[in-house]
Parts: structure tokens; sequence; C-alpha cells
């Protein structure tokens, strides 16, 4: 048995060779991994000896040779393969070591040149992994340090590797070449002419790995999968563990991540309940069990069978009220033992912990992704996802009243929680929790109405409440339902054609009006 190693990232693998050799197996190399077998003691046969012709053009041809090509490609079931293999002096290669040259870390560094992106662009790699690939039923192919382990087992268990790990080795092989031409089609197409990156690319490739079928879709006749990111965000959804309950349905996966981008948001202790992918409730407490005690009173009704999160660990104490309640997902960063020991008992709800991005909560960009995709008849709508934090000091005081220091509290509150909900969003906030929602309807007043109208069903008082607005009011007649239903202080983007109707009317009513400059349309 003869094995072929040639890798860029050299992590494991002199342990590796070592491990082959012990097991016979005859190791073939090129350049600084032939370099760093024969510094270690290991019998190795440099590539160049082996087919007879030196590497060339400084190292860009190497591999490319019928004896390297020709030992991976031949099956051995066909006599006539292994006649023409004998004919022209080539022995079979029956392990294929191969990671690729580090095109993806190098156009990420900044200041990267097309020079340098270009000669990272690997050949030979890819070429000889093809072939390994394709011919997977006689040859092993490993493309990443992780996958030693494995075949060392086999080979030392059964003296071969597995039919069914070879299939899988050459699937990640081919995964792997995919994604590496992806990386530089991408990075070649989004190059303009005086050599600066468009944040576009002419082609779009987009990589995911499935994580989970899903037993069905948004409705039961459709069907469903569960993806993430090739490289996901550290505190993303995707890196959520399931402590218990049921499988994640489609429905409970798009909700529990509108809790979670919503909740993690804030910097202290808050809790986020969604329904259909809007909040109905939210708010800070000194811990888990204030801030979800508040959120809860937003709107009792729409919270039940909704998704729970938490940015902070959720103790007994908080366990045991939410328990009291039907959940279908409970987030949190981390759980108590005895809150954990709470939802034992409820076997079916599903309870996620993920870690908080690195730095907490905040910067806004930790954890979120940077682009948004939406997917339109036979085409894709791509933007740069709305992570846009607003500072207490972006705020423009338009009205004559200005507002206290609890209200900018409040008004700040509310924007935060207003960019989650469904437009046209308007939202009623005090004391750090929501009042009052209103989500996605056509018509911004009839958001106001709702939002009121939510309120006094879950007998909160609006008298001296702070709304958000998620886009302008375009009339004034939409600030005038948010005033009679007591709101002293709106915050709003601005940039109507009517801004000078609305603030007049403000100013009319006798309440502050912040303007951010800011939309946060969300369809």
């Amino acid at each position: 048995m003869q094995a072929l190693i040639s890798v860029s990232d050299k992590s494991g693998v002199l342990d590796f060779a070592r491990e082959l050799h012990a097991l016979g197996i005859k190791l073939l190399s090129t350049g600084g991994t032939a370099q760093l077998l024969t510094e270690a003691g290991l019998p190795v046969t440099e590539v160049a000896d082996h087919t007879g012709f030196p590497e060339m053009l400084d190292g860009r041809v190497k591999t490319l040779h019928p004896k390297i090509h020709g030992g991976l490609l031949a099956r051995r079931d066909l006599p006539a393969h292994m006649a023409a293999l004998g004919e022209h002096g080539i022995e079979t290669i029956d392990l294929l070591v191969v990671n690729l040259y580090p095109f993806e870390a190098t156009v990420a560094r900044p200041g990267c040149s097309l020079e340098d992106a270009i000669e990272n662009i690997d050949i030979g790699g890819p070429a000889m992994v093809r072939s390994a690939a394709k011919n997977w039923k006689d040859v092993a192919v490993l493309t990443d340090a992780s996958q030693y382990p494995q075949v060392l087992q086999e080979l030392k268990q059964q003296g071969a590797v597995s039919t069914a790990t070879k299939f899988a080795l050459s699937v990640a092989a081919f995964n792997r070449i995919s994604n590496y031409d992806a990386a530089i089609s991408d990075y070649l197409s989004s190059l303009q002419p005086d050599g600066k990156r468009h944040e576009y690319p002419a082609q779009s490739n987009a990589r995911f790995v499935k994580l989970q079928d899903l037993r069905y879709g948004e409705n039961p006749h459709q069907t469903a999968a569960f993806y993430r990111d090739l490289h996901p965000a550290p505190g993303s959804l995707v890196t959520a563990q399931q402590l218990q309950g049921k499988e994640l349905s489609y429905n409970n996966i798009a909700d529990a991540d509108a809790a979670w981008e919503c909740v993690k948001s804030f910097d202290t202790p808050a809790c986020v309940i969604v329904k259909h992918a809007n909040p109905c409730g939210v708010a800070l407490g000194a811990g888990a069990a204030e801030a979800y005690s508040k959120a809860f009173k937003t709107d009792p009704t729409s919270a039940f069978g909704g998704i729970i999160a938490f940015n902070c660990e959720l103790d007994a104490t908080a366990a045991q009220l939410v328990a009291k309640q039907f959940v279908e997902v409970l987030i949190a960063p981390s759980f108590t033992p005895e809150a954990l020991l709470v939802f034992a008992a409820k076997a079916n709800t599903r309870v996620l912990q993920i870690a908080l991005p690195p730095g907490g909560a905040r910067p806004w960009d930790q954890g979120r992704n940077a682009q948004d995709f939406k997917r339109v008849g036979s085409g894709l709508l791509i933007q740069t996802a709305d992570n846009r934090a607003l500072q207490r000091s972006e705020l423009k005081i338009a009205t004559t009243v200005q507002p206290s220091a609890s209200q900018l509290d409040d008004l700040l509150f509310a924007w935060t929680v207003a960019k989650y909900v469904k437009s046209n969003a308007i939202v009623f906030c005090g004391g750090g929790m929501t009042l009052g929602v209103g989500a996605g309807q056509m018509s911004r007043i009839d958001s106001a109405r709702i939002a009121s109208i939510k309120a006094e069903n879950a007998g909160l008082s609006l008298k001296g409440s702070a709304v958000a607005s998620d886009a302008f009011f375009p009339f004034r007649d939409g600030l005038d339902v948010v005033c009679e239903a007591g709101a002293t202080c709106v915050i709003q983007p601005g940039g109507s054609v009517r801004d000078e109707e609305v603030i007049a009317a403000a100013n009319e009513r006798g309440i502050a009006m912040v303007l951010t400059g800011v939309r946060h349309f969300r369809h």
C-alpha cells in the first residue's frame, strides 16, 4: 500500500505519517512535506524521484504527471487498467492526503494583492483530490486533519479503509473542492478594474452545510432542511446545543432566531418572547426572573406556545416562572442545574444553550449575519444585514419639549425592539418593558391601534409611555393615535416630506419627539 502526502497545513501530519509507516505503508511526498518527514527520520520518496520529472515553474508543476494520476485513477477491478499501469511502470496510490493552498486565508488578509491571490490558487492539489475522489472505491482521500484518526483506526483494526468511509471521504473531498473553487470565483468576480473589491461579486456562490432534515416546512405539505454557514459566527443560532426536548421544527428555528437576535441586542439582563416571528413581549430586569415577568405581562395570550430567549443565565427562580406556561423553545447562554431540573419534567420543551458572542451581547456585528438573502422568482436579493446600532449621541430632538433621561432610556429600548418587529411596526414601552406591540400591518395607523388594543387587553396603561415607529409617520394621524393612547414621547426616523407637519403636531400635543435618521423596515 502506498500513500501520497502533500499538505499546506501540516497540523498532525507528522504523527499520521509515522502511524502509516508503522503499518508498512510506503510514503510519497512533495516539497516542504517531504522535508518535514525526512527530518523526522521517516523513509519518504520525493514525487520528483517517483515520476522522474523535476518540479518546475516555481513549484507550479510537480504532481501533474501520469505516474501520479494513473496511480490514483486506475480501477483495480479492471484488468485493462492494471495492465496499462504495468506497461508504463506506474504504481498504485491507495491513500491520498492533501489539503490545499490557503487561498481563503490569503484573500482574507488586509492588503492582499491580486498576485498573492493568484499564487495561492492550487492546481495540482485539486487535480489529485478529484482523481482520488472519483476513484473512491480504490483510493481513500483525506482533505482535513480531522479525518486522520478514523482512517488510522480502520487501517489498524481491519488493514484497510472501509467502503463506507472511503465514500464519505470522497464526498467530503468534492465538497472541499467545490468550496475552494467558489471562494476563488467570489474573489475574482468581485474585483473591479481599479483593483478594489466590489461588495457584491458578479457571481454569488453561497455555501451551506446541512445540519438536519426537518419533519416538514412552514406547513406540513412542505419539505425542509436546516443548513448552516460554512464558517458560522460565534453566538449565532446554528451554534446552539439542544439540551432536551423534541426535534426542532422549521417554524421553531425561524422564531428562535428572531428571539435570539433580538435578546442579544441588549447588554443588561433581558427576556424576549416571540410568536410567529414577532416579539410579543420584551423587557429588561435585574435578572432573568424579573425580565421574564415583565415581558410576559405585555401579551400573556400571545406568549402561550411562544419562543422565550434570555441573554443571561436562567436560574431556578426564573425557570419555575417560565414553566407555568406552555413554551415551545427556551433559549439562554447558560442554565443552572436547578433550572434544568425544572424543565426535565417538561420533556417536550426544546431547551437550547447558545454562548453569547465574544465580549457579551455587543458589539452588534458579533455573531450576526453580514448579509441577508431573500428568494424571489428564479432570483435572489442580497443585502447587508440590518446591523446598524443607534448611539444616544446620534439622536436629534425635534420638538420644543425635551425628553428626560428616563424617557430617552425607554425610547432607545423601544427603538431596539421595533427593529425586530415586522413592518409596519409600532411599539409602546415604559420602565424597560414593552406595553403594546403592533406588527405587520399595511397601515401604520392600524399598527398603532393594534398596539393600543393589546395593551388594553393585557391591562397595561399607556399613560406616559414611549413609542417607537420603525419608519417615519407619513401624516400626523399616526402620531395623533399614539398620543391619544397616552404616549408622551416618540422616536422615529424622520425623513418624510411632511416631517414639519408631524413635528408641529407633536409640539401641539406637548410631547417629545426624537429623530434617528435611520429606518428599520423588516419584511
